[in-house]
């Protein structure tokens, strides 16, 4: 039997940068993610690997300079680097929902002048939606920009921003009431702004500043970081797409593709877990046996991998529903919402196989279990996936007269 989540349908050339992948992660993350995790550091030599590897181009169009292959091709990618280490694929992530964002809703300059650059990995894309009042209400953002000749200025605090220290570019959604009216509705006055600045903390460039480091339960290694604007100036030409009042669509777009690498990764997580709670079976014996040979553990293998199946063939099809063109937000809900939830339970179900084991720090599994509560939160919570789902079901089976 072939091993768990297996994609029917891929290329040659899918096959071949899955493999090498899946080789890179079994060599160079498995080996040091859990030494790393634990002392919260940067994963420097891996980053740099898959830049030799042209990760970071994915998706970027190859007149960009990018491989320019598809989201299935990416969550396929993010899936193996999620099963080595979560930390690394999320290093990722934000790099390529602002390179998404630039391919779709760039203007030829922005295009022109980024993209380049971000396939290489010398420039490295953050994005910030979220502030520290407003959680999943995307509406009730304060930050501001306010026009001020050929320039913007903005000011507010932004909140959970990945790899807010190491990135280069951050993709920022303010308010911006210019050719708004008072009482427009919220999502039609949001402008992203494109922001470029130094790598580090503090005062990356006038006006803006990078705190530090949140300290964080799990998901550690990469930077999660404040974003604070004070007075920052920046150029009408970095306005997203050169026109105010479309960034709440952009984000969205941005964010669908999020939602997709979320489910990728907890993908990644659960076929991890599974692989650990399974070995560890095999290993472990009490009432002299094997506990893989007790049912209750069989039983536990059984639904393990039931997840681990469908939770990979929902992320798929999300994936496969957006590189086709379609509207995708009712599939990425539904594969985000089942593959955080499939990963957590999971996770645990791999932590009792190992028992008081399962507690110490000597064993893989204890760092999966501190890492998998974020993928509930990120991209959306349960109940912001639910209200999506919902709300596109009542549209499809509306009742007619």
């Amino acid at each position: 039997m072939a091993r768990l989540a297996q994609t029917a349908g891929l290329t040659d050339i899918q096959r071949e940068i899955l493999s090498t992948v899946r080789d890179f992660v079994d060599k160079e993350i498995i080996p040091v993610a859990t030494e790393l995790e634990h002392r919260d550091e940067y994963p420097q030599a891996i980053v740099d690997g898959l830049k030799e590897l042209g990760l970071f181009g994915l998706m970027i169009p190859e007149e960009y300079g990018g491989l320019g292959e598809s989201l299935l091709t990416y969550a396929l990618c993010v899936e193996e680097i999620a099963r080595g280490w979560m930390s690394v694929s999320g290093i990722i992530n934000t790099h390529f929902i602002v390179a998404y964002m630039l391919k779709q809703h760039g203007t030829q300059e922005q295009r022109e002048y980024f993209l380049p650059r971000m396939a290489t990995g010398e420039v490295r894309g953050a994005f910030s939606m979220s502030e520290p009042a407003l959680g999943s209400d995307v509406s009730a953002i304060t930050s501001k920009a306010v026009k001020d000749g050929e320039e913007y200025v903005l000011n507010g605090q932004k909140m959970w921003l990945t790899n807010g220290g190491t990135s280069t570019l951050v993709a920022v959604l303010v308010k911006s009431d210019e050719g708004h009216p008072e009482g427009t509705a919220p999502h039609k006055s949001m402008t992203t702004f494109l922001v470029e600045k130094e790598p580090g903390f503090g005062e990356v460039r006038p006006g803006l500043t990078i705190p530090g480091k949140i300290d964080k339960m799990g998901y550690k290694g990469v930077d999660t970081t404040e974003l604070i604007m004070d007075g920052l100036r920046i150029p009408a030409n970095r306005v997203l797409g050169g026109v105010t009042g479309r960034g709440f669509y952009q984000m969205m777009d941005g964010v669908e593709v999020g939602r997709v690498n979320v489910a990728a990764r907890g993908c990644g997580v659960a076929q991890r877990a599974f692989e650990l709670g399974v070995s560890y079976a095999q290993q472990r014996h009490t009432f002299g046996k094997q506990i893989a040979q007790h049912q209750a553990i069989q039983f536990k293998l059984a639904e393990m991998a039931t997840k681990v199946e469908a939770a990979h063939a929902m992320m798929v099809n999300a994936a496969r529903k957006k590189d086709s063109g379609e509207r995708n937000d009712l599939e990425a809900g539904m594969a985000k919402y089942l593959a955080s939830e499939y990963c957590k339970e999971v996770v645990e179900d791999a932590f009792r196989i190992h028992g008081g084991y399962g507690f110490s720090k000597e064993y893989e599994i204890e760092r999966l279990y501190r890492e998998a509560p974020m993928l509930l939160i990120g991209e959306g919570t349960a109940e912001i996936q639910k209200m999506i789902i919902g709300r596109r079901l009542l549209e499809e089976y509306r009742l007619q007269g």
